[in-house]
């Protein structure tokens, strides 16, 4: 990921009559509406408390965003230091929603557009693509899920660095949803209830052979030897994550019962070797075309009778198609990624051959796991800083912040899926679910 942001050069006064007019036309209807300031000048501050302050340090950004609008603008800006957000960026991420339901008159458009026109822009500026960052991610991948775009994409993603992750992540280093028996569970205590639910769905055995898919840096595999007795053998695509977990596997002492390697999943070996198999946060990443291939891998490798936990995130519509949220994620965070209904999701699992035991929503889990992920970094921002830079940092604050955001309003969800490999009509699991909660 690029490193350098944008450096800060002070407004000139002359610019403050025209640049003030567009905020207040762009901004008006916002019924908590913000401060405003100009590089270093304060143009507009509330009688009430702002529960935010929004700092334009270019003028050159609003003279773009009136005259070549671009739904991305305002998160690259964001990026390299152009905006900043003193205060609740919580509130602050309301503006997307605003800036797409503004409607003007033709007199405003003009005004704007004669204001906009008034802010001169350096030659520099000028010449600097817009989303340079996003734009090279668009040209980098293009969904094909290849077994190279898909090692580049996790890359992307995943080898950030070992010590940004931990700067953030529980003890334990589980990068998903974590499960809260109540609101004020810590992190660390969610974490750990989800790993042992996700054991208790599988209703793992000591001996059992259990893979997962998209292993991480290991918090499950080994959560499931140490606990549950089973051999567990998980795959990744990330360099870093391998190597972080196979340390974490010697300093644990678990070398016996638990085995980690760099592999794709198209690449898995043997029929019917595993008694168990976990997936948590990995089909998100497969590609909704790729999907089939995916299902038919799982049903390759797990025994008949054997359980399938299948964890992911999933969208309120069908299918992936291009929106501002979609290409935020896929140019800035996720290269590739793609997410379905999860009606859709079951289907393709039936009619890969699983029968499904338990689907469970878990997306208030996920919000209130997003929120503390953000909390963290922030609290955190000055290592953050010296390990990954500024862009980074600000890259992954907007994200986790704006993912909780949608969570809550409901725009995506997460859902595990216990199924099993059909075999001659055996029903794997208990009648009830009353083992899942016992003390």
């Amino acid at each position: 990921m690029d490193h350098s942001t944008t450096l800060a050069r002070p407004l000139p006064p002359d610019l403050h009559a025209p640049a003030l007019r567009i905020l207040r036309r762009l901004l008006a209807g916002i019924e908590r509406p913000p401060a405003l300031r100009l590089g270093d000048a304060i143009l507009h501050e509330l009688e009430t408390h702002p529960e935010y302050t929004l700092v334009i340090r270019d003028p050159g950004l609003l003279r773009r965003l009136v005259l070549r609008p671009d739904p991305l603008l305002l998160a690259d800006a964001y990026f390299r230091g152009v905006i900043d957000v003193e205060g609740d960026l919580y509130s602050a991420l309301a503006l997307k929603d605003h800036f797409g339901a503004v409607s003007l008159t033709w007199r405003d458009k003009l005004a704007l557009w004669r204001d906009a026109l008034m802010l001169r822009v350096s030659e520099q500026d000028a010449l600097k693509p817009v989303g340079g960052l996003a734009s090279r991610m668009a040209r980098r991948f293009a969904h094909r899920h290849s077994r190279q775009t898909d090692r580049a994409a996790i890359s992307f993603h995943y080898d950030v660095s070992n010590a940004f992750y931990g700067l953030w992540l529980d003890a334990e280093r589980v990068y998903s949803c974590a499960y809260f028996e109540a609101a004020d569970d810590s992190l660390e205590q969610a974490q750990r209830n989800k790993l042992e639910h996700i054991c208790r769905k599988l209703r793992l055995q000591p001996g059992e052979r259990l893979l997962d898919i998209g292993c991480g840096w290991g918090a499950l595999v080994c959560w499931a030897a140490r606990h549950h007795g089973v051999r567990a053998h998980g795959i990744t695509l990330s360099q870093r994550q391998l190597e972080y977990a196979r340390e974490r596997i010697r300093a644990e002492g678990l070398q016996d019962l638990v085995t980690v390697e760099l592999r794709d999943y198209r690449d898995l070996d043997g029929v019917a070797v595993y008694d168990k198999v976990s997936s948590v946060g990995m089909f998100e990443h497969v590609g909704l075309a790729n999907l089939p291939a995916y299902y038919a891998a799982v049903q390759h490798v797990l025994r008949p009778g054997g359980l399938f936990l299948n964890h992911g995130i999933t969208h309120d519509e069908e299918g992936w198609n291009r929106t501002v949220a979609t290409e935020f994620i896929n140019r800035y965070v996720f290269p590739d990624g793609e997410l379905d209904c999860v009606s859709n999701i079951q289907l393709g699992m039936e009619r890969a051959g699983f029968e499904i035991h338990d689907v469970e929503g878990l997306r208030p889990h996920y919000a209130l796991t997003l929120r503390h992920w953000v909390e963290r970094l922030e609290a955190r921002r000055e290592e953050a800083l010296q390990e990954v830079g500024e862009v980074t940092y600000r890259i992954w604050r907007l994200y986790m912040a704006a993912c909780a955001l949608e969570f809550e309003a409901g725009g995506t969800g997460i859902y595990q899926i216990v199924a099993s490999k059909r075999d001659r009509g055996t029903w794997p699991v208990p009648l009830t679910r009353r083992d899942l909660y016992r003390e």
